[in-house]
């Protein structure tokens, strides 16, 4: 049996956007943008429709981009997005303030 053993690089940083993206930093130096406009409105993306919300309950739980949303710093209540699935996007390369 083979055994798959990949390990995703750390993230180190996560700043979220009012336009409901997520700039997510990987200490590889790899920076990709989350995108989460297509899941608002479904599931448990629902609580993250507020921008003030999104915004202020993001950050790094799990060693990965979630959302407080609860406000308790508990990991099994908070939404997150699997690491390997932001590592896949695309580098954005260096992002700017704009």
């Amino acid at each position: 049996m083979a055994v798959y053993n990949r390990i995703t690089p750390e993230i180190i940083q996560v700043i979220p956007h009012r336009d409901f993206t997520v700039s997510v930093y990987f200490v590889d130096g790899k920076i990709v943008l989350y995108d989460v406009k297509p899941k608002l409105g479904k599931g448990v993306f629902k609580a993250l429709a507020d921008p003030d919300t999104f915004v202020d309950c993001c950050k790094i739980m799990n060693d990965t981009l979630a959302w407080d949303i609860e406000r308790n710093n508990d990991p099994a209540s908070c939404i997150d997005i699997d690491p390997d699935t932001l590592y896949a996007l695309e580098h954005v390369g260096e992002l700017k303030a704009g």
